[in-house]
């Protein structure tokens, strides 16, 4: 099959929350072909009237990395059509197989044109908020290669994200939890992202800058989970709090 032809199985098994096979062994799918085949997807939202308001990070644990016998992280795009408003609802028959993450989202000041250094994120950085991240692999059995999942946007299916705080000066040492209808069913630190939130702002900079791209002012950057996902179930109230920091919220309709 072509990128194409892959990208389209992918745009409609998301548009009718239906899976299907894994399709990089038996097309011999290298990474460049998968993150190709993404940008597709991206194309094909766009001209349906999405925008593009961001990217996420995957593989930030480096625990993860190792499970997964890879070296670097892994990235996908985000859009309006994915936000999840604080306090409000999404529906369940949207998603195949949906899991919760918390996670840490940052806003970009000003455009990052080229890989930056940790010192320099006052400067590319406005503000930061506790976030919560759907993943919904559109592969059965959400089982998938490397090549797979960065072909399927790496997962991400949806986002929702706090209040915007002010940005500090060190994100370590805080409790990033997350909670089912008010019950803690994760527990992380925020020092599980690749041991300092700030360093996936650092490394997208790195992997934009690679694949020639520019991360807009305003837009929003996942910088990946605190814990591992948690299978969502229909009527869930799915809650992330970060210590200090507040909490955000939705829910999950039947």
């Amino acid at each position: 099959m072509t990128n194409n032809e892959i990208a389209n199985i992918l745009h409609n098994a998301a548009g009718s929350a239906k899976p299907v096979s894994q399709m990089a062994e038996e097309n011999n799918m290298t990474l460049d072909q998968a993150y190709d085949i993404q940008h597709l997807l991206l194309e094909k939202r766009e001209k349906a009237g999405e925008e593009l308001t961001g990217y996420k990070l995957g593989f930030t644990s480096k625990a993860k990395m190792k499970q997964m016998n890879v070296s670097d992280l892994i990235w996908g795009f985000l859009t309006n059509a994915m936000e999840i408003q604080q306090n409000s609802v999404t529906s369940f028959s949207k998603y195949i197989h949906p899991r919760a993450e918390p996670e840490i989202a940052f806003k970009v000041k000003r455009d990052i044109t080229s890989k930056i250094e940790l010192e320099e994120i006052p400067q590319y950085i406005e503000s930061f908020a506790v976030a919560i991240e759907i993943i919904d692999s559109r592969y059965q059995n959400f089982k998938f290669s490397l090549e797979d999942v960065i072909a399927d946007n790496c997962s991400s299916t949806g986002y929702c994200i706090g209040n915007w705080q002010p940005l500090i000066e060190d994100l370590n040492h805080l409790e990033l939890d997350l909670l089912f209808d008010n019950n803690v069913v994760q527990q992380g630190k925020t020092e599980a992202i690749l041991d300092n939130p700030y360093a996936s702002v650092v490394e997208l900079s790195r992997l934009a800058t690679e694949k020639g791209l520019v991360l807009r002012k305003g837009q929003i950057i996942l910088a990946g989970a605190a814990t591992a996902a948690e299978w969502i179930k229909p009527g869930s109230s799915i809650k992330a709090t970060l210590q200090g920091f507040g909490n955000v919220e939705f829910k999950v309709e039947q």
